[in-house]
């Protein structure tokens, strides 16, 4: 089968969901080979090999000194040498500015924020808050696909990974850019919102800031991350760090609970995905029981605090 280059995106040897998920859509069509940089592989590469990448391409640590372009360079050394069928990358920030660089390296075509990629490498996107679906296909070149966290269902899929080491020689560009210092940000005990199996999110018809209190004691009942509507992040009640939908983050948990959130297409863009939704809404023609499993018509500010409370009997 075709081998197909997956970028590990990981934090100091922790592997994040979306490598997971493009391991899993490089089986699919074809066998995943997993392209490691940075330090920290020998804790992960147990997480790799249990999520099916039956190749580990491992970079210098160094090239984790620079910002972007090295991983660029060690892909493009990597299409050059191995001739994939394709080049998969998380559809963030840092992941879509590789494949452009990588497009311009190997004179390939880069096909971001992908939702889905069927056979031939044909790929979906979502597009107008989910309105409209589109396909499209590389014409020339390795195809180089940013695909968006939270698309795919990641699956488990053991192998036993052979692992190779590669090198790159860096141009002055290459290191042009280095990183001087890492900050780490102190993070709460609830789990973070991309990642999440669980994810709470409130809106406008939380009314507040301080009311948003609601929201986190169900959430921690839980378990759960927080969210937020854009309302309710334009209106300052909660950091737009946290917005779920199309201008804010995609997740797609195993539970997804909209307390006060009418649904909106913007929204539902963000979290349409979820394996079980739950909606609260006193307004019951709220766009947002066309897309739930279960809705609950009433006064959130009665509802939340009994659930919460009901969670809590039950732990």
């Amino acid at each position: 089968m075709a081998e197909i280059l997956v970028l590990v995106d990981h934090v100091d040897g922790e592997v994040k969901k979306v490598t997971l998920e493009l391991l899993t859509l490089a089986n699919r069509l074809g066998e995943a080979s997993a392209v490691w940089v940075g330090a920290g592989y020998d804790g992960a590469k147990d997480k790799l090999a249990e999520y099916g990448a039956q190749k580990v391409y491992v970079g210098d640590e160094e090239l984790a000194s620079y910002v972007v372009a090295p991983k660029a360079a060690l892909l493009a050394e990597l299409v050059g040498s191995k001739s994939p069928a394709a080049v998969l990358v998380a559809a963030t920030g840092e992941g879509k500015e590789i494949a452009g660089r990588l497009a311009v390296k190997t004179g390939s075509g880069v096909l971001t924020d992908v939702v889905d990629v069927a056979d031939g490498f044909v790929a979906e996107h979502s597009i107008f808050g989910g309105g409209i679906i589109s396909h499209a296909k590389v014409k020339a070149g390795t195809p180089i696909i940013a695909v968006r966290p939270n698309s795919i269902a990641p699956e488990a899929a053991p192998a036993t990974p052979a692992e190779e080491q590669v090198a790159v020689t860096l141009s002055d560009a290459d290191k042009g850019a280095k990183i001087v210092e890492k900050v780490v940000e102190e993070k709460g005990e609830r789990p973070d919102l991309t990642e999440a199996s669980i994810v709470v999110s409130g809106g406008r018809g939380v009314g507040s800031g301080d009311n948003f209190k609601i929201i986190e004691e169900l959430a921690d009942s839980l378990g759960a991350a927080v969210g937020a509507s854009r309302a309710a992040t334009d209106a300052g009640w909660y950091p737009h760090s946290f917005q779920v939908g199309q201008t804010g983050k995609t997740v797609s948990p195993q539970l997804y609970i909209a307390v006060g959130i009418s649904g909106a297409i913007q929204h539902r863009a963000g979290m349409q995905t979820s394996k079980t939704i739950v909606a609260i809404n006193k307004d019951a023609e709220a766009p947002i029981f066309e897309l739930v499993d279960f809705g609950v018509v009433g006064d959130l500010f009665q509802i939340a605090p009994q659930l919460t409370e009901e969670i809590g009997k039950r732990k």
